[in-house]
């Protein structure tokens, strides 16, 4: 079943379609080169109107999650792990993703992922898988 696609507005279109090549990308300051998501039009720590998208790794630790059981999407039948990500780029860079190809019982605080993408009309959907080749 295919996911439910987000809306592609003048901020977010880039997020959401950045996955077709495979690359996840964040917007970031042109001026102080802080990362920001969700996506603002202007940077929160310098106040700079120089955002830019930027490929990033695409590669984090579970920060906190969350199993949901009751099902909000047909595309996603329950139960699924909504988790926040802590990416490696910087400290607090933070996207809100769903955990897959895992048991919800086995993920965990500070568990390795890695970003991979599913499609969603015009969208390639951040999901985050495991990642047992890192500690």
């Amino acid at each position: 079943m295919t996911r439910t696609a987000p809306p592609l507005t003048e901020r977010t279109a880039e997020y959401w379609q950045s996955g077709r090549d495979g690359v996840l990308r964040i917007a970031r300051c042109g001026g102080c080169g802080t990362y920001t998501h969700p996506p603002l039009p202007v940077c929160p720590h310098c106040h700079a109107d120089a955002m830019a998208f930027t490929p990033v790794i695409g590669r984090g630790r579970v920060h906190a999650f969350t199993v949901n059981r009751y099902p909000w999407d047909p595309a996603l039948p329950p139960p699924y792990v909504l988790a926040e990500i802590d990416l490696e780029e910087q400290p607090r860079l933070r996207v809100l993703s769903t955990v897959v190809d895992c048991a919800p019982e086995d993920v965990r605080v500070g568990m390795p992922v890695t970003v991979a993408f599913e499609r969603a009309g015009d969208a390639w959907i951040p999901v985050f898988r495991p990642n047992a080749a890192r500690p």
